[in-house]
Order: structure tokens, then C-alpha cells, then sequence
């Protein structure tokens, strides 16, 4: 006789993560020693600082309500289909929490001894069950418990059998030979040959401060232009460009293409301002074929026409969507897409200066502002972008400016050509509102922190995620300058942009349904920018901005560095970096999913799995905006 109870337990559970991954004959297995468990509202499942149980749970009907005792406060209230109750299959620990039915309910008990194997042998199961259980902690990678399932210190997402170069680390030469700044010429090339080098590095105070290679002796000293006796000082490229020693092959070739040089100087920290550990050149570097980001960068720059870009912002698209399938961590995929985008806009912009008569008459910048200002912007949407010039006399400022204006148009044209929509605000470099020169813009960014009432606040939120695509860094620097001084002097305006940052619609309503739009286009659908990403993408911003932080644009790392700054809210600045990055990967898979940007989401056809993903990352929005709250004094300003 068949058990038809069991059969109903394993088709249930069949729906639901992580159940939905196990083999037919381990569901069954499992089912038929399930314990169904009812509750009443207001019964208690388990108590906080309780004996650990033999089971964990899942929701079958009703709620179950997570709390904390001290405070009271409802921590999570788990729904059909969620699980809670891990801590004695995870830790072997009493419980932190307190769970009572928060209505009527059914509990499926899953005896712990039967379902650990299974997690142990399954990946994915065990995958899961470490972002269930950690998540309760805010941060799903936490260093507590990431790795740690039943012992298995090499749990891993990516596929080990997966050769990508963009994980492949980049073989370095350790051998570093070195001259002072006063060495001859002569004394340079004797040595490079004695020791069959390519490069030499110019030590001062035991830190690289030039490079000197083949192509330097070639161009400059055998040409005749530059004595032998010349000293290493004169004929060096410097600055010396640096990057950190932990380099996949992928980034290394982006890093020699970027700045068109043969070689990388490896240090300590990434900085000129520690040692020197190797020295990476092209014959160290292998080329791959296909959709490489290191070829796209070659295809590109080799275009002379705008439309030429066009279906070479498609293989960006393909490389995308291959990442994402291989579970390429999200950091690294965005830092290779936005450095791909950029070196689309890079091209034309250089297309359009050959379009212009006459060369830039000042140095001028170009920005990206916004996604693709934070590197963020992993889909085709809207550009967003602005020009500053340098300052010139008032009597030829008329003139500079019209020549920009006309230089902008071309550029924002043929992003348009290449797939970046115009921007529906106008907030672009054609528009004589984004196109200024320094002090203009000094004037304009003094006015938002002076004066920051809502269009204010919301103008310095997207401005203030600039990222410098083309041009003259110096002029933008003093920009970043001015604006720190001025923050400074007028501290009030931390807490106008915080303000605005709680502005945000919360992602959830009562007993954790998602808000979705009322009316209009998107009515029905949930708006994963507006009420998942801005709110964690808007705290990043003015805390970073608090702490006069410059140089970094992008909001995990933004989130990184005030973990590193805060050490009492390190975990809740992690779980944001995490939450943001999730986020971010589930819009992606969205939009390349349905050819849109990614941004509405039409919740029935997601399933139980995407929800409690996308779930979880809603403890932390919340939590971030009531630091937000508390530390700005925010309720001071709508009282």
C-alpha cells in the first residue's frame, strides 16, 4: 500500500529550494520520515536561546514569525515554501530567535540526521543553505560561516572545471632589476643585457618611480635624439603605471591595452607608493580567441565609424550573458563589461574629435555619471553624461563653449548609434546645462550643497557618481576638491541627501509581500531599481561622501571601505555590498532574459527560489536606511 501522505510531502517539497534539486528516490526517501507539525496563532515552535531541535522547517501553510526577545522586534515572518529553524543543522547552537506561528499554520519538520548527507554530497544544496542560514545574519558571506558547511572548507559557486582567463592568475617575473634616477643610459643597457631583460625599473627610495624599456633604447637612444650618458631620469615613463599582483590574464591585457603600454609593475598594494613585487610584460600575457574582453578591446579601437561599434556592443552582451551563466563572481564580471563600455565610448568620442575642424582650444573632461559612473552599467540603457572644460577668459568663453556643445552632440549621437538611448532628462553633454567649464560647475555644485532642496538633492545624487571617461583628470580632481571643501563647510547637506535617499519606496508592504506598481506602464510589476537598488545604491553614496573618501565610484566597494572605516557596522556595510551585487546580477538576468533593461518585474514568473533570493536582500535595505536615519537625524528635518 502506497503512503499517500509521503507522496504529498515529496510533491510539495519537489517545488521548493533546496528540495527541488535532490534526486527522486532522496525526496522520497526524505518524505516519508517528514514530521507534519500544527500550530495555532500565536503557538511557539521554538524559543529563543532554546535546545536545538532534531528537525528544521519548512512553511507548508500559513506564517511563521522570527523575533528577538530583548527588543521584541519581528525579524522575519517565513511564508509557504521558506525555511528556517537551521541553526542546529548549521551550528549545533541554541537558538537566537524566537519562531511562533504568526497566523494558522502547517510546518513540514526535516529530520536533520537523514537530510545532512544529502546537503553534504549536493553543492547546490548546501549552497543554498548557507545563504539561508547566514542571511539571518545579514551577510550571506560572512567570514563566520562562508565555506563552513559540515566541514566542507571548498564549497565553491564556480565550476572548477571551467578555464576562463578571466579567473586564470597572470604569471609574473619576481626578478626585478632596477638603476637609480642618475644611472647613465649606458649603465642602463649594459645591465639590461647582462641580465637579458626587456625592462628596468627606476628605484628612488626603495619605490618605483619610472620604466625603462627595449622600445625606450630603440626610439630615444639608438635614434641619436637622447646621449648614452643621458640619466635614467630623462628617458624613464613616468608616472609608473601600477596595478596590485593578484591580476587574472584578462585584466592584464585590459590594463596594457587601456594605457598602451608592453609592461605592468606590480606592487604591494596596486599603488606607486609601496614596493615593487614583479613586473608583468605582453610575452607573459596569452592572447585567447573569441569573445575575449581583450580582442573586443582591439575590435574596437580599430573602429572608424560609429555603426562600426554597434554589433561589437552585442559580443559585450554575449560575454555578459556567458558570465553570468558560469557564475563569474558579479565583481569582476561588472569591473570587464564597464571597462568594455567604456572603451566603446572612449572610440567615439575619438571618432567625433576627428569629425570637429580645429583640436579641443582647452583641456576638457568627459564624464560618465550615474550606472555607468559607478561601473554598474551592465545593460543597454540610457546615457548618462556631462562635459567640463577649463577656464578661459570671459570674452572667449562664448566661443569655448559652443565648440564643446557642437563636440557633445556628435558624442551623445553616436552613443545613440551604438545602443545608449538618449536620456529622456536631457541630462547629457549636448545639453548646455552639462556642458560648462570648471568654475561654472564649481558654481553649479555649490548651488545643490548650499541651497539642497529636492531637484538639488536629486542633481547631486547622479552628478556625484562621476567617473572620468576622456580627458584631463587635473581639472576634474579640482572639482572633487572643491566639492569636498564645500560639504565640509556646509555639513547640513548630509543630511538633505540622506533625507533624500529614505525617499525610496520600501521593497515590501505587511507581512513581507512585495509593493508593486499602482498604476501606469508597469502596473503589476515590481520595480527592482527603484525600491531594491537606489535605496542601497543612495546610502553607499552620502556615507561615502561623509567620510571625504575619494576615488572610489562603485557601491560594493564603496560598502567595503566604510567596513573598513566603521569595524562596529562592518557587517551590515558587507551584507549591503553583498545585497547590491545580487541585486544587481538578478536585474541583469532579467533584462538580457527579456531584452529590456531589467528593471520591472513581473513577479509571477519568477519562482520560489528568485523570491526568497530577492527577499533576502530586503533585512538589509531596511537596516541601512535606519542607520541612515539615526545617524543624519533625519526625523529633525521632516519634523
Amino acid at each position: 500500500m502506497q503512503n499517500t501522505i509521503s507522496e504529498r510531502v515529496a510533491d510539495f517539497l519537489k517545488d521548493f529550494p533546496p528540495f527541488n534539486v535532490l534526486e527522486k528516490s532522496k525526496l522520497d526517501s526524505l518524505s516519508r520520515q517528514v514530521v507534519i507539525i500544527y500550530h495555532e496563532k500565536g503557538g511557539l515552535v521554538f524559543s529563543e536561546d532554546g535546545i536545538p531541535h532534531d528537525y528544521f522547517y519548512i512553511v507548508h501553510e500559513g506564517a511563521i514569525a522570527l523575533r528577538k526577545i530583548a527588543n521584541n522586534e519581528i525579524v522575519d515572518i517565513c511564508d509557504e515554501g521558506d525555511i528556517f529553524g537551521l541553526r542546529p543543522l548549521m551550528a549545533n547552537e541554541n537558538y537566537k530567535l524566537e519562531a511562533r506561528a504568526h497566523e494558522e499554520s502547517i510546518l513540514y519538520g526535516i529530520p536533520i540526521a537523514l537530510f545532512k548527507p544529502y546537503a553534504k554530497e549536493n553543492e547546490e544544496v548546501g549552497n543554498f543553505l548557507i545563504e539561508s542560514f547566514a542571511s539571518n545574519t545579514r551577510n550571506p558571506y560572512s567570514k563566520v560561516h562562508r565555506g563552513k558547511l559540515y566541514g566542507n572548507e571548498n564549497a565553491q559557486n564556480i565550476n572548477p572545471e571551467v578555464k576562463l582567463l578571466d579567473l586564470q592568475p597572470v604569471n609574473y617575473s619576481k626578478k626585478l632589476v632596477g638603476c637609480a634616477p642618475n644611472t647613465t643610459m649606458k649603465q642602463v643597457a649594459e645591465t639590461m643585457t647582462k641580465h637579458r631583460i626587456g625592462s628596468i625599473l627606476v628605484i628612488e627610495n626603495e619605490l618605483p618611480v619610472g620604466i625603462i624599456t627595449d622600445k625606450d633604447l630603440r626610439n630615444k637612444i639608438v635614434t641619436g635624439l637622447y646621449s648614452i650618458e643621458t640619466p635614467a631620469s630623462e628617458i624613464m615613463s613616468h608616472p609608473v603605471i601600477t596595478y596590485p599582483r593578484k591580476m587574472t590574464v584578462t585584466q592584464a591585457q585590459m590594463a596594457m591595452m587601456k594605457s598602451n603600454i608592453s609592461h605592468l609593475v606590480l606592487t604591494r598594494d596596486g599603488t606607486p607608493h609601496t614596493k615593487a613585487v614583479g613586473i608583468l610584460s605582453k610575452h607573459d600575457v596569452m592572447v585567447s580567441l573569441g569573445d575575449n574582453p581583450a580582442v573586443l578591446v582591439k575590435a574596437i579601437k580599430r573602429a572608424k565609424k560609429y555603426k562600426q561599434i554597434k554589433p561589437l556592443r552585442k559580443s559585450i552582451q554575449h560575454l555578459l550573458k556567458g558570465h553570468l551563466d558560469q557564475n563569474i563572481p558579479m565583481g569582476l564580471t561588472a569591473k570587464i563589461i564597464s571597462e568594455l563600455n567604456d572603451t566603446c565610448i572612449k572610440q567615439v568620442i575619438t571618432i567625433s574629435l576627428k569629425k570637429m575642424k580645429k583640436t579641443p582650444p582647452v583641456k576638457f573632461a568627459w564624464l560618465s555619471i550615474g550606472s555607468q559612473g559607478r561601473s554598474e552599467q551592465m545593460l543597454h540603457t540610457d546615457q548618462d553624461n556631462a562635459l567640463l572644460f577649463e577656464d578661459v577668459p570671459e570674452n572667449q568663453k562664448a566661443k569655448v563653449a559652443k565648440y564643446f556643445l557642437t563636440f557633445a552632440k556628435h558624442v551623445t549621437h553616436g552613443l545613440h548609434v551604438i545602443g545608449f538611448d538618449y536620456c529622456p532628462a536631457e541630462m547629457m553633454a549636448s545639453n548646455p546645462k552639462w556642458c560648462l567649464s570648471l568654475q561654472e560647475w564649481k558654481d553649479k555644485v555649490s548651488h545643490w550643497i548650499v541651497n539642497p532642496g529636492p531637484d538639488e538633492v536629486l542633481m547631486s545624487s547622479i552628478f556625484f557618481d562621476y567617473n572620468v571617461t576622456y580627458g584631463d583628470k587635473e581639472v576634474v580632481n579640482e572639482l572633487s576638491e572643491h566639492i569636498f571643501q564645500h560639504t565640509e563647510t556646509y555639513p547640513i547637506f548630509f543630511l538633505h541627501l540622506a533625507s533624500g535617499a529614505l525617499q525610496n519606496p520600501s521593497p515590501t508592504g505587511f507581512f513581507r509581500q512585495f509593493l508593486v506598481e499602482q498604476d501606469g506602464a508597469h502596473k503589476d510589476f515590481f520595480d527592482l531599481k527603484r525600491r531594491a537598488l537606489m535605496p542601497l545604491i543612495d546610502a553607499a553614496r552620502v556615507l561615502i561622501l561623509s567620510h571625504s573618501i575619494k576615488g572610489i565610484g562603485n557601491t560594493w566597494e564603496r560598502y567595503e571601505k566604510l567596513a573598513e572605516l566603521e569595524p562596529k557596522n562592518s557587517e551590515l556595510f558587507l551584507a549591503c555590498s553583498y545585497a547590491t551585487k545580487a541585486l544587481l546580477k538578478f536585474r541583469t538576468k532579467q533584462g538580457l532574459l527579456h531584452h529590456d533593461s531589467g528593471r520591472y518585474i513581473a513577479l509571477e514568473k519568477l519562482n520560489k527560489e528568485e523570491r526568497i533570493k530577492l527577499k533576502r536582500t530586503f533585512k538589509t535595505i531596511k537596516e541601512i536606511q535606519e542607520l541612515l536615519s539615526v545617524r543624519f537625524q533625519v526625523s529633525n528635518l521632516l519634523g
